[in-house]
C-alpha cells in the first residue's frame, strides 16, 4: 500500500461523510427541529 491508495481511501473516507451529513440535514425528520431553530433569533423573550 503507497501513499496514493491512502489518500484514495481519505478521500472515499471523506466523499460518504459529507454525502451523510447532506442526507442527514435535509431528512424530513429532522425538518421540525431546523425550522424551529431557524426561528431563535426572531423570538422575542
Amino acid at each position: 500500500m503507497d501513499i496514493n491508495d491512502l489518500r484514495s481511501a481519505v478521500t472515499v473516507v471523506s466523499l460518504l461523510t459529507f454525502v451523510g451529513i447532506v442526507v442527514w440535514a435535509w431528512s424530513k425528520r429532522n425538518q421540525a427541529g431546523f425550522d424551529e431553530a431557524a426561528q431563535l433569533p426572531f423570538t422575542d423573550d
